[in-house]
């Protein structure tokens, strides 16, 4: 540690508590990496905060000696977005975790940046309400407002951004904003909430949310369909969305990952592409919603379709499709998993899965696809050895897939975020767009302290 982050941790156990400041080693080496293949690298000091005041003066701080700050949720993100490349400073939010208010009669609910989806949902319970937005891990919302993160049930309420009604935001030089108001729609300014919601904690940390949550839906009902062939899964997709069913979840998981999912699992599900299906409504409406389904997917080849209401067998049936990820992992002890996420317009999606499989194979990789075929997103999960020519090949078929998507009107992520994983397609995405972006960013965070090296390129790195 040099002399200048000596001062920098004097001066910040000025105004914090001895155990809200460390250097010690195995929580540096903690908040060096995230759930991404990403090369992991540690901070020179990690701070826990408990108010916006105390982030308000840590980036004071971190202002006054030009530290590099980044923000850190809880590491379940996947393009390597809290890895501290220039080192600095990471702020850990797990102490920022409490629910400060819930306005069940505006569906609002105020959060600080350390509650997790699970823990809200816990709260929300009690007032026979939920929040939506579902990315399998149990992220923290502020990390997920960051990554403008989505999910299983995007098709029917949204991403992340359209949940978000008002951010407390601490920016670069310590001046604290909020981004919005608990109105239900505003022409008023410019759009604050969608310029910080994705923007990775490269302007700003976000200390407060306000969020928009619904009612616990009357009925619920989940199910599985298999397919023949992976045209056949999508197309009923596309069929059951212009019929206007309104499905709250569809998934796609093609014949690989359900291998590794009956492995996993213990489940015994056909080794075909396959839907997971849920409808969210009054019992009536339900019924009359799985009978058409049933009718849609069979024009479709649709060979089995089971439906589940019962709690236990619904809840057995998304474990199933949340814990593939850890499922690929179980099976390749020693291995990391590299995660690839595009989205394309849903008319594309059949050939762009067809392709990123046809890819997989020529290269000679192992893995699998699925996919929130309601909104076109897919991901391809493979496994690899660092210290194998795979890492080389796993890029390959990273770059594959992202063209594929670029060259359809796609984008090279639809959930993940850029990160340090996808910088290197935003001029190919964004073209002089980009650059608007980088002027933003110089005119917020003019000395680049807020997460450096993350989602674009910034003037230090061009000179």
């Amino acid at each position: 540690m040099n002399a200048t982050t000596d001062m920098l941790v004097e001066e910040l156990k000025g105004f914090l508590r001895e155990d809200q400041v460390s250097k010690n080693e195995t929580v540096l080496e903690q908040h060096s990496r995230d759930e991404s293949y990403h090369d992991p690298h540690t901070p020179d000091i990690v701070v826990f905060p408990e108010s916006t005041e105390e982030v308000r003066d840590i980036v004071k701080m971190a202002d006054k000696y030009e530290t590099p700050i980044v923000p850190f949720g809880i590491g379940s993100s996947l393009e390597g977005h809290v890895i501290p490349y220039d080192k600095g400073i990471t702020i850990d939010f797990s102490l920022m975790n409490k629910v400060l208010e819930i306005r069940e009669r505006d569906f609002l609910v105020k959060v600080q940046p350390g509650v997790t989806r699970m823990q809200l949902n816990k709260e929300l319970k009690k007032y026979g309400l939920f929040f939506s937005v579902d990315p399998g891990a149990d992220a923290t919302l502020g990390g997920m407002a960051a990554t403008n993160a989505s999910g299983t049930t995007s098709v029917k309420y949204g991403v992340m951004r359209d949940q978000v009604r008002d951010l407390e935001v601490v920016l670069p030089d310590g001046e604290v904003i909020h981004t919005g108001n608990m109105a239900q729609k505003s022409s008023s300014g410019y759009n604050l909430n969608s310029l910080f919601v994705g923007s990775e904690g490269t302007l700003g940390c976000i200390t407060e949310l306000t969020l928009r949550v619904y009612g616990i839906p009357e009925h619920i009902v989940a199910g599985r369909a298999t397919f023949p062939t992976v045209d056949n899964a999508v197309e009923a997709v596309v069929s059951i969305l212009q019929a206007g069913v309104p499905i709250a979840r569809v998934e796609l998981v093609d014949e690989a990952s359900i291998k590794q999912t009956n492995l996993y699992s213990e489940t015994t599900y056909q080794e075909k592409p396959t839907l997971f299906l849920e409808f969210h409504g009054n019992e009536p409406g339900l019924q009359h919603d799985v009978a058409f389904t049933k009718e849609i997917v069979a024009d479709h080849g649709c060979k089995e379709i089971e439906f589940e209401e019962d709690n236990a067998a619904r809840n057995k049936l998304w474990d199933a499709r949340h814990n593939l990820a850890y499922a690929f992992i179980h099976g390749h002890p020693g291995k990391k998993q590299m995660v690839t996420d595009v989205c394309v317009p849903i008319t594309e999606l059949a050939g762009a899965i067809k392709h990123a499989r046809k890819t997989i194979d020529e290269l000679g990789l192992f893995g699998g696809l699925l996919g929130h075929v309601g909104d076109g997103n897919y991901h391809a999960i493979v496994m690899i050895d660092r210290d194998d020519p795979e890492v080389v090949k796993s890029e390959q078929l990273n770059e594959a897939i992202v063209e594929y998507a670029l060259q359809r009107g796609g984008t090279c992520t639809g959930e993940h975020g850029v990160g340090v994983g996808k910088m290197k397609y935003q001029q190919r995405e964004h073209g002089k767009a980009l650059h608007v972006m980088e002027k933003i960013k110089m005119t917020i965070d003019p000395k680049e302290i807020m997460n450096p090296h993350k989602l674009i390129h910034t003037k230090k790195e061009q000179r």
